[in-house]
């Protein structure tokens, strides 16, 4: 459970680390899972609906940028958005009714882990309300040398910004922004099974990986029950059974917040790593570079 000084700091700065979620059996499971299914990898040559690979992969030699979804390929993922270690943290945060919306595990290999521009991820899934937020649970030790997320304290109660390049949605702010306070961000670093919290509005991103460690991120989204995300509901009955605490519910609750629409949608579809390739400009390195 939180303690009042951390539920504090999250409604203040947006974000938190806790340190051992998952516990040291847990995190060796989650770690052995995930080996294997980026073994997996050299069987593909291009993106599927589990890898999106860097663009210097090669099947003898495979590099996985990111796992999609892994909660919808794989039931132990499945099982692991619901873990009460994680929920009953959620809970005090967002409320006893809460639905699992994405799910994702950023890579970040040693040497080449590709970098994550700027952006809010309310930019990319606007709701009702804003009782939504992101966890991120460590495999590795993250420190300043690879490649750790960086939040920018206090815009989960600001603007949402831009994240349009040429008329079209390409999920990354402008890097020239004077008032985004890029300058003031600060690294989220722990050893590995800690868990990051940072709200949906709050501006993050991450540079290239240049160390000789890896820095793997399992990234959950999760939203309050009654938060109806605003781009619509596809499929009912698959949106309920994303309830990973409490109740649904039909009465979504509208607070006013600030919208801007992931619209036109962007040339690059697939991850936000595609998505980020039309930005105009970009603030953090890449490997080519």
């Amino acid at each position: 459970m939180l303690t009042p000084a951390q539920v504090e700091q999250y409604r203040e700065l947006g974000y938190l680390v806790v340190p051992d979620v998952l516990g040291r059996e847990l995190l060796a499971e989650v770690k052995r899972r995930v080996d294997a299914i980026v073994a997996e990898a050299a069987k593909v040559t291009t993106h599927t609906d589990v890898y999106d690979l860097e663009d210097s992969h090669l099947p003898q030699a495979p590099r996985v940028r990111r796992i999609k979804t892994p909660h919808k390929h794989f039931p132990f993922f499945n099982e692991l958005t619901r873990n009460p270690r994680i929920t009953a943290i959620l809970a005090q945060l967002i409320g006893p009714n809460i639905r699992l919306h994405g799910s994702k595990l950023n890579m970040k290999s040693a040497g080449y882990g590709a970098p994550v521009e700027w952006h809010q991820d309310w930019a990319f899934y606007p709701h009702t309300n804003d009782d939504v937020l992101a966890t991120g649970i460590y495999l590795d030790d993250c420190d300043n040398a690879n490649g750790p997320m960086c939040v920018v304290g206090r815009t989960h109660t600001g603007p949402i910004h831009d994240h349009h390049a040429n008329g079209y949605f390409c999920g990354a702010m402008d890097p020239t922004l004077t008032d985004a306070g890029y300058a003031e961000a600060v690294p989220l670093m722990g050893p590995a099974g800690s868990m990051t919290i940072h709200h949906a509005r709050l501006v993050h991103g991450s540079a290239l990986n240049t160390s000789g460690k890896p820095r793997r991120l399992l990234l959950h989204e999760y939203a309050a029950a009654d938060a109806w995300p605003l781009m619509g509901v596809a499929n009912f009955d698959e949106f309920n059974s994303r309830i990973v605490l409490g109740r649904p519910t039909i009465e979504p609750r509208v607070t006013p917040v600030p919208v801007r629409m992931p619209l036109p949608p962007a040339p690059f579809q697939g991850s936000i790593y595609e998505n980020q390739k039309a930005a105009a400009k970009r603030f953090f390195a890449t490997a080519a570079e």
